[in-house]
């Protein structure tokens, strides 16, 4: 076999995009929009709290989408910062 094959004959598969991209939920990460979402309507319905509800919905989403364009793992990537301790604190 020589180098200019790019791969072995037989061993080529078809990768689908959900196999390597983020569940987003409106560009936010699907975990974090329900939370957000369930928080909101929390405030909204059950305290009657409409406008505050409505804010807290619009300021959490629009924070998760502006964390999920800079890494769509940042939630992944703060539960792991949370769980070990600083090293370098006095």
């Amino acid at each position: 076999m020589s180098h200019s094959e790019p791969h072995l004959p037989g061993f080529e598969l078809p990768l689908h995009c959900s196999l390597s991209e983020p569940l987003l939920l409106g560009g936010a990460p699907r975990s974090v929009a329900i939370l957000n979402g369930t928080v909101a309507a929390v405030v909204g319905l059950g305290l009657q709290l409409w406008l505050p509800g409505l804010a807290l919905w619009l300021a959490g989403h629009a924070l998760a989408v502006w964390g999920a364009r800079l890494d769509p793992q940042f939630m992944q990537v703060f539960a792991r910062h949370i769980k070990y301790p600083s090293l370098l604190d006095v």
